[in-house]
Order: structure tokens, then C-alpha cells, then sequence
């Protein structure tokens, strides 16, 4: 597809950028620019741009505002040991995100214009990526933009990418987290939006993480709406269970989100020969594993925090610690191999790493 470039005059200048990039806060400093491509019902997507990031202006009738039809997608660019800048499996998003607007009847995007406006992002504001342990978080979104009140798919939609430098996601790097166990808030069942990657789907996680928070605890995890017994995954991570017998439980998929870091850790988890089941894990073997020493690691992981140890377990029923909440040594290799892949330090399986060209 052909993306004009529209000129920015208002960019910020190189001695600017560099102060507001010294350790941004996850997801409040913003690059320059943003892509835009529009779809209607007629045309088909068209009118795709590289412009100036600058607020939308939205009828108060816009029919995401009333209905909500919105999904996105999170990936990272890096910068690579050469200077070069990198992807991480951006076709595996290009994937999903469709597979999120089928759910959410919205039009699909094709997969090269998805990859392609990522790399018009990253070109214009290429000097915006970090070095160093930093990357550049690109989120991808859709919405619906008919002047419209009617429950119905809608006939217009805005597709978006706009970007972030970032550090940690977490306060304090890499340290293990602590989790609250929701005991009454579900975030998805059996044919929901699980699934999807939708902004429903975060907006009713929010008073759980509130709840977490509350408690002391970095995040919250929810269990299965219709048992609630079954481990599902974090407000916005997958999860991962290691045992003293060397194998893994991961929870399997159906109600939640199939993440990419999360299959990513399964492809390389079999490469290790680590025997890894997708199976259910309830909150009351968890517990009782961990007493036992019988589990010996707990692992979430996600694009923005890649992998992140789990050291204690906060519920009404009590709490629990795994392994002294510590980091163990398989979080810990996991964690070392997919970011030495993304950075392009460690060679990874074919398609992993999706160079950007700088030049185009």
C-alpha cells in the first residue's frame, strides 16, 4: 500500500527527544508521528498516511464510544547490536489483530499493510528507539468511526499505529511481582471476548487490578468464570508453572488471550526439551505445589514485560510464597534467550527477527 508522508513541522528536536527519553515512564512519552489508514463499506481500506501525532476528532455519536467495536495489538522494535532496528514476530500480530476483528465483526486488515505501517512508524521516528535494555512499544489499534447510534457493525474504522519509548513495565526492572487472586471478577468465559484483543476486555479488569494494588500487589489474576477454580492468566499476561521434575504447565487457551510471548516460550521451551503440557492448573493445587516445594517456579509473561518471575500469591484464603520469591534459573534462562532473540544478540528460529529497513 502507498502511505503518503505528510510533513511535521511541530517534531520534536534531537535535544529534546534525547531529555524526554532518559527512563520515560512506561507508555506516557510519544514519538512525533502516527500512521493512519481509513475503511469504509464502499472503498475498502484507503487514504493511508504518516502524519503528525495529533488528537482525533470524533462525532459524539462515533460508534466505538457507544459500542465499543476497538481491539490493538502491543509489539517492540529494538535496536540492534549494529544499529540496525528490529522486530519481534510482527506477521504473529498481524495475525491475531485480524483474528480480534473477526470477533469484534470489524473489517481484517491485511497482514503486509499491518507489518508495513509498523516500518513507516519506525522509519520517520527512528530516532526514537533506544539502545541499551530500552525499546520502542508500537501499538497498532482499530476503532469505529460511524456517526451512528444502532446496535450494528459499523461501516467506518480508523486503523492506527503510534509508538512509545519504554524501560521496565514493572516498578523496580525485572524483580519479582506479587499477585492478588481475584475472588470476584472474572475477565472472560466460554464464549466471550477472551480471545480478542479488545480494550472491553482490559476496561473490566481494572477494578480487580485496583483491588490488587490495594492489597499490595503488582497484578491480579483471575480464575474461570464458570468453576472459579481454574487458573486463567494476569490482568494482561500469560502464565507459566515449573516443577521439580523439570516439566511445565502453561493454562490452556479457549478464554484467554493467545499471547505471542507465550508462544514464543513454548516453541523454545520444546527446543530445551522441557516437557510442557497445556493443561488446567487450579488456584488450590498452586497453593498446595508451592507448600509442598513440589512447584518450583512461576513465570508471567507478555510483549511489554517480556518475562517476569512471580513470587508471592495474595488471596482471601491466605498467601503463599514460590521458592523464597525468588527468581528461579529457567525463569531466568527463558528470559535471557527471548530478549537476546528480540535484540537480535542470540539467533533465534527463521521469522523471529523481522529487520526494518531503514532505507525504504
Amino acid at each position: 500500500m502507498q502511505f503518503d508522508h505528510i510533513p511535521n513541522p511541530a517534531a520534536l528536536n534531537d535535544v529534546a527527544r534525547e531529555a524526554v527519553m532518559v527512563d520515560p515512564a512506561f507508555g506516557r512519552v510519544f514519538t512525533d508521528h502516527m500512521v493512519t489508514v481509513r475503511w469504509n463499506e464502499t472503498t475498502g481500506w484507503h487514504d493511508a498516511q504518516v502524519r503528525a501525532r495529533e488528537p482525533f476528532v470524533l462525532d459524539p455519536a462515533s460508534a466505538v464510544l457507544h459500542y465499543a467495536q476497538e481491539i490493538f495489538e502491543g509489539l517492540k522494535a529494538y535496536r540492534a547490536p549494529d544499529g540496525g532496528i528490529t522486530m519481534f514476530r510482527p506477521e504473529e500480530n498481524a495475525r491475531r489483530f485480524n483474528s480480534s476483528a473477526k470477533r469484534m465483526a470489524m473489517p481484517e486488515l491485511p497482514e503486509d499493510v499491518f507489518v508495513q505501517a509498523c516500518e513507516e512508524l519506525i522509519r520517520v521516528d527512528k530516532a526514537w528507539v533506544p539502545g541499551g535494555e530500552g525499546s520502542l512499544y508500537l501499538r497498532p489499534f482499530m476503532f469505529a468511526n460511524e456517526t451512528f447510534l444502532g446496535v450494528k457493525p459499523a461501516s467506518d474504522f480508523i486503523f492506527c499505529v503510534i509508538a512509545c519509548p519504554v524501560g521496565a513495565y514493572f516498578k523496580g526492572g525485572a524483580k519479582p511481582v506479587s499477585i492478588w487472586v481475584s475472588d470476584d471478577y472474572s475477565r472472560a468465559g466460554p464464549g466471550g471476548t477472551g480471545t480478542a484483543k479488545c480494550g472491553g476486555n482490559y476496561a473490566a479488569s481494572l477494578v480487580a487490578q485496583a483491588e490488587a494494588i490495594k492489597h499490595g500487589c503488582d497484578q491480579v489474576v483471575f480464575l474461570d468464570a464458570a468453576e472459579h477454580k481454574w487458573v486463567e492468566e494476569l490482568g494482561g499476561m500469560n502464565l507459566f508453572f515449573v516443577f521439580d521434575d523439570g516439566g511445565m504447565i502453561t493454562p490452556p487457551l479457549g478464554t484467554i488471550l493467545p499471547g505471542i510471548t507465550r508462544k514464543s516460550v513454548l516453541h523454545l521451551a520444546k527446543e530445551q526439551g522441557i516437557s510442557i503440557e497445556e493443561r488446567n492448573y487450579s488456584i488450590d493445587d498452586w497453593r498446595a505445589d508451592a507448600q509442598s516445594g513440589r512447584l518450583c517456579e512461576v513465570f508471567a509473561c507478555g510483549t511489554a514485560a517480556v518475562i517476569a518471575a512471580v513470587g508471592e500469591v495474595k488471596s482471601t484464603k491466605g498467601d503463599f510464597t514460590i521458592s523464597g520469591a525468588q527468581t528461579g534459573p529457567v525463569t531466568t534462562k527463558m528470559r535471557e534467550t527471548l530478549t537476546g532473540i528480540q535484540r537480535n544478540q542470540i539467533a533465534g528460529p527463521d521469522g523471529w527477527v523481522h529487520k526494518v529497513n531503514l532505507d525504504a
